[in-house]
Order: structure tokens, then C-alpha cells, then sequence
């Protein structure tokens, strides 16, 4: 079991990031201070509302001191099917930058215990119920202009350029 404060060589995250928000950069923040070097996998798909590579960039330009990856694919999300944990983890270590890693899997939400596992580090679950910033991007997707104090400048400044993308 991890402690409170250990510190790991490799870490990762894995998220859509559709779009990054402050709670975004206040996990990528915690989990950061806990590694030496940390991964964010930005997991994107063609025609989503905020284009991949976008949302790559802005990740990387709030936060120079980690390394931001696209992992565009075109994969489902059964965690039922051993034959799909196979591809998402044999994606996953194509992507992944260094020799050795991640020691850790960070993430909001339990489900990460199964990734860690899958790819031989330890999970660590920041804020499940997120109350330190308590905004996530289905909300921003749902009400864009009602959402705008959640996202930084580079963001928001998109966001109100293109809210009319956004559905219901």
C-alpha cells in the first residue's frame, strides 16, 4: 500500500480531458508532487467537441513540467472483455515514454485499481468524490457558458468561442 508520502520515479494518468478543467490541473498537481516523472495519456477519438491535439496542448502549456501524450484510438470501454483490457493495455505501453513504468496509476475514480494492476504499478485514488474542485467535464460539456470560472484563460477563451459545439 502506498503512503501519503511517497514519492514514485514513474507515475501516470489517464483521462479524455474533454476539455481540461481546474479540477483537471488541481489532480494532475497532487499527482505530480508525487513523482519524480508523470505521464498524462490524453485519450481521444475523432469528432469529439474539443479536438485532441488541443486538448494535448493546453495540458502540456498549464503543465510544462510533466509529459503529455495523445493516445487517439478507436477502442471501447467493456471491462468485461479480456480481449479489449489486451489491446488498451498493449496501446497503452506503445505510448508509454520511459524504459521502465509507471510505478503508479493515479485517478479520481476506483476503476483504476484494474489498469494498475494490468500494467504491474500501484493505484492511487485522488479526491473520488471531488470536493477540492468540484467541477468535471460532463458538467462544462453540459452547461459551457455556466462553467467558464472551472477552466483556465486558454480554455475558456475557447470555450466561449465555440459553446454552440456543445450539446444539451
Amino acid at each position: 500500500m502506498a503512503g501519503a508520502t511517497d514519492i514514485f520515479d514513474t507515475g501516470l494518468i489517464v483521462g479524455r480531458f474533454n476539455p481540461p478543467h481546474l479540477g483537471h490541473s488541481w489532480f494532475i498537481n497532487q499527482a505530480a508532487g508525487r513523482c519524480r516523472r508523470l505521464v498524462v495519456f490524453v485519450n481521444t477519438r475523432d469528432g469529439e467537441t474539443v479536438p485532441g491535439d488541443l486538448r494535448v496542448q493546453w495540458l502540456a502549456d498549464l503543465h510544462p513540467d510533466i509529459t503529455v501524450t495523445r493516445v487517439a484510438h478507436n477502442l471501447d470501454t467493456d471491462w468485461n472483455d479480456e480481449e479489449l483490457w489486451a489491446k488498451w493495455i498493449a496501446l497503452f505501453r506503445t505510448r508509454w515514454p520511459h524504459e521502465t513504468g509507471p510505478q503508479v496509476v493515479f485517478s479520481s475514480d476506483s476503476y483504476v485499481s484494474e489498469l494498475a494492476r494490468r500494467l504491474g504499478a500501484r493505484a492511487i485514488v485522488v479526491d473520488e468524490p471531488r470536493v477540492n474542485v468540484p467541477i468535471s467535464a460532463t458538467q462544462i460539456r453540459n452547461d459551457p457558458l455556466g462553467n467558464l470560472g472551472m477552466l483556465a484563460p486558454v480554455v475558456r477563451e475557447w470555450v466561449e468561442t465555440n459553446h454552440g459545439l456543445f450539446g444539451p
